[in-house]
């Protein structure tokens, strides 16, 4: 009896210490890993109060990346949480607790793979239609509402603002690729750089379901991987584009290419 009521005890003394947070968001989703690619599997309201378990970065939300894992097992970007502080309020969840096997990997690639993209993607100072017909803006930024107002750059766009709003965007498709990767996986910054590339390219839902990440998770050759898989992804709207055949190439020559600096899973 005594054994019981300790256990009781202890159990309604840690429900009634643990930490709560209200949500200051209208509606806050809370999806299966830390990231906006991944599925919704509740909502939270706002007002409403969330216990948070651990902490991870994901895809950045208004310049924040980093996501509460809460007691109902699920990720909401801490953007929507007001914990008063702009950082770490709890642990950071471990390995075992989804989204990815680290939160030290290169959160921004190399210059490499910045020209890579802006290269491949091209420069177009107002928004206007890609070649199957979505909206962009700058270094293949996708808008998001109407004339892209959600761009903070004044337009058009010089190549400088929108190399900012290119480095803006890119850390969200890093952090997603780096979710979808386990600790087995070794990869250096040409490497990084030239998968987030593809990810900008052809965007987190397919990454994640990609042959390339299963191939790669199984402990695969990582260059024979790149080789083969990625030149599988040349076609836009069901047509072979010559523009992607030659991306590919691009990127397979950058993942190739020998360098000593690690980036996932941690960054040198």
């Amino acid at each position: 009896m005594k054994l019981f009521s300790l256990a009781l005890f202890t159990a309604l003394s840690a429900t009634s210490f643990a930490k709560t947070y209200p949500v200051t968001g209208n509606t806050a989703n809370c999806r299966s890993g830390p990231g906006t690619s991944y599925g919704v599997k509740k909502s939270y309201q706002k007002g409403q109060s969330v216990s948070i378990s651990c902490q991870t970065s994901g895809s950045s939300v208004s310049g924040n990346n980093i996501w509460d894992k809460t007691s109902d097992g699920c990720y909401v970007a801490d953007y929507y949480i007001k914990t008063g502080v702009n950082g770490y309020v709890t642990t950071k969840c471990d390995s075992t607790s989804g989204g990815g096997s680290s939160d030290s990997y290169c959160k921004k690639i190399n210059t490499a793979g910045v020209n890579l993209v802006a290269q491949w993607e091209g420069f177009v100072p107002s928004p206007k239609p890609d070649p199957i017909g979505l909206p962009t803006v700058g270094y293949g930024h996708l808008c998001q509402k109407k004339n892209c107002a959600e761009v903070k750059y004044k337009f058009p766009l010089s190549q400088t603002t929108a190399k900012q709003l290119l480095s803006d965007d890119l850390p969200k498709y890093t952090a997603c690729l780096a979710g979808y990767l386990n600790s087995k996986v070794k990869l250096n910054d040409n490497q990084l750089a030239a998968l987030t590339s593809w990810t900008f390219n052809v965007g987190c839902g397919n990454v994640k379901t990609s042959t390339l990440i299963k191939r790669l998770n199984k402990g695969d050759n990582p260059n024979t991987v790149a080789s083969q898989e990625l030149p599988n992804w040349r076609k836009a709207g069901g047509k072979v584009m010559q523009g992607l055949v030659n991306r590919r190439k691009a990127e397979i020559k950058l993942f190739k290419t020998a360098s000593s600096k690690q980036a996932y899973p941690k960054c040198q």
